[in-house]
């Protein structure tokens, strides 16, 4: 009989319950790139999507979702109203505000308050961005301006949630994880869906991670934190003395014992859980060459304005091209500090410091390399601005408004250049060809191949989309 050792029993019975595994797949890869298994078979790259999808023309590869968080004032960046700027101090007529969803100003004097700053217009077609924006104004040619959205929540959380998973309902999936379970991804060796966050401006709102959650889909679905300063990914780094023979016995073993988990419980998530562990396994390799800017040249850096593992909004703007390049599907950067009730002309100067140029930079640099064509880009907050003054004189703010802000589209078929709908001579109301945020929602999708009628999960009884069952509409006007 062989000696009992505890240490072993112990080591067994954990493995056995957390159903922890990496799989023998992701480490022949492993083995294959540092050539420790020549004969190891060539890895399918990629991860599929469902049967039948994209089941529509696929215009668009990616999606690169740039989110100013905190929602930036239409008034201010690429909607000027001159009659607004006319009536300023004056009461916003009552026609405009009664019966209306007010965060902040409810009960207060209603004054209209004129842009802080001057527009120009910029491009072939005359497209109105204003000095804020003067990066913005080099790409005029190349950007779809939307001043027509519309949205249904009136503070941060739920308008974050509403923006990114189609409902107000929290632990429902986020966009970024319905096109990963529908087309799946082009790398195997990545996340489908990474988010980067930066933080610069007023009063930085917290992002919560159910903003990515994959909600009812499976969990291999939901978007990845990459971590803007230090290691990007904890713990993604073998310990020390750990080699690549011991990994391999741990594989084995690991692999085994979550076999026999699955056969005895028929648990979908262990699968899930597996393929979480055979990704981060493959990670371990991954991440370090992605994040290793040095083969960046110095112009490019000098481009974006990054010093990578700064944590800023350039560096990540950088990274997320370089996810591109690899094949992440769905690339998803906040940059915190646009809720601007205060301090409106300094804190739309920080903000518009740190993103506007990496803004133009990521764009450019696609466009140079030829990725612009295959890549949606999109750029906008959780809502707009009130036309209505927040604050006190010299230090005037504007509130959270939901009934008309702008948003701007790029790459693929987007019809760069023009400006699409309107708001009212006040910026308060989307009056002409109003776009709803699932009509955001299904014309991304469509550009990605997808009806988004047809990507649905039957969940407690429904047949659930990222569209939900309330009218959603592809705006094709936008597209070429």
């Amino acid at each position: 009989m062989s000696e009992f050792h505890p240490m072993q029993l112990n080591r067994r019975t954990f493995l056995t319950r957390s159903g922890v595994g990496l799989g023998t797949a992701a480490l022949s890869a492993l083995l294959a790139k540092e050539g420790h298994a020549a004969k190891a078979s060539e890895q399918v790259r990629g991860v599929p999507g469902q049967p039948g999808f994209p089941d529509l023309p696929q215009k668009v590869k990616r999606v690169i979702f740039l989110c100013m968080a905190g929602g930036p004032s239409h008034l201010e960046t690429f909607d000027n109203k001159p009659i607004l700027s006319k009536m300023d101090g004056k009461p916003v007529p009552a026609s405009y505000t009664d019966g209306q969803p007010i965060a902040q100003l409810q009960g207060k004097e209603l004054k209209c308050l004129g842009a802080i700053t001057k527009f120009k217009k910029y491009g072939h077609n005359g497209q109105e961005i204003s000095d804020y924006l003067p990066w913005h104004a080099k790409m005029a040619d190349d950007i779809c301006i939307v001043r027509s959205l519309v949205t249904e929540q009136i503070n941060h959380d739920p308008a974050h949630t509403f923006m990114n998973t189609g409902t107000v309902i929290s632990g429902r999936p986020s966009m970024g994880a319905w096109v990963n379970y529908g087309i799946g991804s082009e790398t195997d060796e990545l996340p489908g869906f990474v988010v980067l966050s930066s933080v610069g401006g007023r009063n930085p709102q917290p992002i919560a991670a159910r903003q990515w959650g994959s909600g009812f889909l499976p969990s291999r679905y939901q978007g990845v934190q990459f971590s803007s300063t230090g290691d990007p990914v904890n713990y993604v780094r073998s310990p020390n003395g750990v080699g690549i023979g011991q990994q391999r016995n741990l594989v084995d073993a690991i692999g085994n014992l979550n076999r026999h988990h699955q056969e005895a419980i028929g648990d979908p998530e262990i699968a899930n859980r597996i393929a979480a562990y055979e990704m981060a396994f493959r990670m371990q390799m991954s991440v370090p060459d992605l994040t290793d800017m040095s083969d960046e040249p110095q112009h490019i850096l000098d481009m974006y304005g990054a010093k990578p593992g700064d944590g800023s909004y350039a560096s990540n703007c950088l990274l997320a091209r370089r996810l591109a390049e690899r094949g992440v599907r769905f690339i998803h950067l906040y940059h915190r500090g646009w809720d601007h009730h205060n301090g409106l002309a300094q804190y739309m100067d920080v903000c518009c410091n740190l993103t506007d140029k990496p803004t133009y930079a990521l764009l450019t640099d696609l466009k140079q390399r030829g990725m612009l064509d295959d890549t949606l880009i999109i750029w906008g907050g959780e809502f707009g601005r009130t036309p209505m003054s927040q604050s006190n004189k010299g230090n005037v703010g504007r509130d959270h408004h939901i009934k008309g802000f702008s948003m701007w589209l790029a790459g693929g078929p987007v019809k760069g250049g023009t400006t699409y709908g309107a708001t009212d001579d006040l910026g308060y109301n989307s009056v002409e060809n109003v776009v709803h945020v699932r009509d955001l929602h299904a014309t991304m999708l469509h550009l990605l191949g997808i009806d988004h009628h047809h990507l649905s999960v039957k969940f407690q009884g429904l047949d659930m989309r990222l569209t939900g069952v309330e009218p959603a509409r592809v705006v094709k006007d936008i597209i070429a």
